[in-house]
């Protein structure tokens, strides 16, 4: 509590010294903005989400998410708290919660809505849905309501813009949508310009979307650190998910009550199962031969999801070859048409190209064009999309489900195909969390047991999981909890990572695609980060789009051999080959890449 307390008072001091200090080199009077008429918010979404629920294409799953809708906002008169939104993938999650919030707050005399999310790509997903049913539509008069705030929003133009990067200085804004990156960096950082945000925590609705996503090696500080928001400083946290941990099983949540927002989630999740479990963890499925059965599939539209980036390309290229081999099926390209179409999804393409990959993956299964998509989990949390058929490798229980929300989301089909297969040479992460997420799914999921949708075997999985890593609570960031506890704010800033930064480096490409303007802005920006001139956020903005990543020490072989350059701190350049298709394939057979050996 005391050291809440003093951030709370230190990110209110720092946030009227900067505003003091503005206002006077403009000459004028300090000011913030007037607290918004939540009321007004809610009826203007209604109004809105009406007309979207209309123009909806009519699957089989509209009649339930309206269902959850009603009970979800319903649950917004009721009391403040930490509150559960648990919903199968393709249930209506982000629509719901934001029904949920903006009730709550026009109930509750709360300030603002904060809604946080782990990956970019859901974050602008998410921020594109609350700015058309909140916004001011093109020539109404009224101020922008939805703040969009992350490494990659642009905040560096005029007009807009320019209130954008006004707004994200403190989060002056009725509704932030960010990531749980900046959350809670911000949240647990010591600097004033990261923590001046802070105080607009107080009071708000804060909605945690994708919350499985949390990492296992932080929930002390940062369940710890919602509850004091919750206890003393007036807010609200909702907690969204179709595969919901745990949390009360912690210590950190001991004594606090669990407030679900939907009844009978059991029936729920029965009345929405769309898919069957085939389960096939057989010795020796190698690239080549999981390549031909996803060829097979018969309804020619295929999503397979890997654990590794290596292990993306690797398949994505055995598939590729093999399409290459029947000229009849398809293309391991770009081409257009109707023929089988093969592509691809990892961080080690640039944050741009992933963009267009998708776009393209959304384009041609709405027009029912055959397509293979091979990727890692990042496709797997928010990204909209249906497949009949997934393939998913072995993985932690909440990673399958997650795959399989991406197989008849919309109800059009009896039921979705999905392949639990365990490829023989696949790779996975080797630190402790996910090892004893994936002994805890051997033991309660797979042939003979339990599907991964089943909820008691889930609540059942995640106990064991946490109980896997101790009870000491030295897995879950206790040691940041006691240099809290000391007011060491140095120290838990540094300890406090989300990021495991030293894992992987950013990698920063030029695509051939990229336009002339484009390019000789990200050239000049690459220029004076190299000579450390002062840029501002605004440069590393700018490259995002164009940044992919790679293990820290490919990064630092790449260097070695001159395939990269250094830029700045751990950003670098890449030099090398850049594959039009996976990126920066570690395989790809050039004399290049020959540094890897």
């Amino acid at each position: 509590m005391l050291e809440m307390l003093s951030r709370m008072l230190f990110s209110t001091l720092v946030d009227a010294d900067f505003l003091d200090t503005a206002a006077h080199f403009a000459d004028r009077a300090p000011s913030v903005r007037a607290d918004a008429d939540m009321e007004a918010l809610r009826k203007r979404f209604e109004v809105r989400r009406e007309g979207f629920v209309a123009g909806r294409s009519g699957g089989s799953v509209d009649g339930v998410r309206e269902e959850i809708y009603q009970q979800v906002v319903a649950a917004g008169a009721g009391a403040p708290g930490m509150h559960v939104l648990h919903v199968p993938t393709g249930g209506g999650k982000t629509l719901a919660s934001a029904g949920f919030a903006l009730r709550h707050a026009a109930e509750h005399g709360l300030r603002r809505v904060v809604v946080a999310v782990p990956f970019i790509s859901v974050t602008e997903q998410n921020a594109q849905v609350y700015r058309e049913m909140l916004d001011p539509l093109e020539g109404e008069v009224g101020e922008r309501v939805v703040l969009e705030h992350h490494s990659s929003a642009d905040l560096d133009g005029g007009g807009a813009a320019r209130w954008a990067r006004l707004a994200a200085e403190n989060w002056d804004a009725p509704v932030v949508v960010t990531t749980t990156v900046q959350l809670f960096q911000s949240l647990f950082d010591r600097l004033p310009s990261a923590m001046r945000k802070l105080h607009r925590l107080a009071g708000s609705v804060i909605v945690l979307d994708e919350v499985q996503a949390l990492p296992d090696r932080l929930l002390a500080p940062i369940l710890s650190a919602l509850r004091s928001l919750v206890d003393h400083f007036g807010a609200t946290v909702v907690f969204a998910s179709a595969t919901q941990p745990e949390f009360w099983s912690l210590r950190e949540l001991a004594g606090t009550s669990r407030l679900e927002m939907v009844q009978d989630v059991e029936e729920l999740f029965e009345r929405l199962r769309r898919v069957e479990y085939v389960w096939r963890l057989e010795e020796g499925l190698t690239w080549d031969v999981l390549a031909g059965d996803i060829l097979q599939e018969p309804e020619r539209q295929v999503l397979a999801v890997v654990n590794t980036t290596v292990d993306a390309a690797r398949l994505h290229r055995a598939v590729s070859e093999a399409v290459a081999d029947d000229p009849g099926v398809g293309s391991a390209g770009g081409v257009e048409g109707g023929l089988l179409l093969v592509l691809h999804l990892s961080t080690r393409m640039t944050a741009g190209h992933r963009r267009e990959v998708i776009a393209q993956v959304k384009k041609r299964l709405l027009e029912g064009l055959p397509t293979v998509v091979v990727s890692t989990s990042l496709i797997e949390a928010g990204v909209d999309l249906d497949f009949p058929c997934v393939y998913r490798a072995m993985a932690p229980a909440e990673s399958l489900q997650q795959a399989a929300g991406r197989s008849n989301r919309e109800g059009r089909r009896d039921r979705g195909r999905v392949v639990i297969v365990r490829p023989a040479d696949g790779g996975a992460p080797q630190d402790k969390a996910y090892v004893a997420a994936c002994d805890a799914t051997g033991m309660f999921f797979g042939p003979d047991l339990s599907d991964p949708d089943d909820l008691a075997a889930l609540t059942r999985y995640y106990q064991d999981r946490y109980s896997a890593q101790g009870s000491d609570g030295h897995a879950f960031g206790e040691p940041i909890q006691a240099l809290r506890r000391n007011l060491d704010f140095p120290k838990v800033a540094e300890a406090f990572q989300m990021i495991e930064t030293d894992h992987t480096t950013p990698v920063v490409y030029l695509r051939d695609s990229v336009d002339d303007a484009d390019r000789e802005r990200t050239r000049q920006d690459i220029d004076r980060l190299r000579r450390g001139l002062p840029c501002g956020p605004g440069a590393l903005r700018r490259l995002q789009p164009h940044t992919a990543s790679l293990p820290r020490h490919e990064a630092a072989a790449a260097v070695d051999a001159g395939l990269a350059s250094p830029i700045t701190g751990d950003l670098v350049e890449w030099l090398g080959h850049y594959d039009e298709h996976r990126g920066l394939d570690r395989d790809q057979p050039e004399d290049r890449h020959q540094y890897l050996v």
